[in-house]
């Protein structure tokens, strides 16, 4: 299992492959949209939000937070792989060890950003 910081720097990992992408493309797709991750063997939540300028730092989400646009579910050694291995969230999405819930918009976007 691994730790709570561990799953964060994963989740900035992922995150900071937004930067990678054209600037226009960044805006078209991912134009102030929040995503959260719930690592469920740890019970904490995570949430990022992507502007325009790129994703902001990935914080522990708050109770009272709003749902984000984008929510994964999985187990802490599910999302240091997908971290390592994000062209495998297909994958692991079918096989159940990660849960998505998001518009097809933004089913979409995620995976240019994947």
């Amino acid at each position: 299992m691994a730790s709570v910081e561990e799953c964060r720097e994963a989740l900035t990992t992922l995150s900071r492959r937004l930067t990678e992408m054209n600037p226009q493309d960044r805006a078209s797709y991912f134009s102030n949209r929040s995503m959260s991750c719930h690592v469920t063997d740890l019970g904490v939540t995570f949430v990022t939000r992507f502007t325009d300028a790129g994703a902001e730092p990935v914080v522990e989400a708050k109770p009272d937070d709003p749902p984000a646009d984008i929510r994964l579910t999985a187990s802490s050694d599910d999302v240091i792989s997908l971290s390592a291995t994000p062209a495998n969230i297909a994958r692991m999405w079918l096989s159940g060890r990660v849960k998505v819930q998001a518009s097809m918009r933004d089913l979409l976007a995620l995976r240019k950003l994947l």
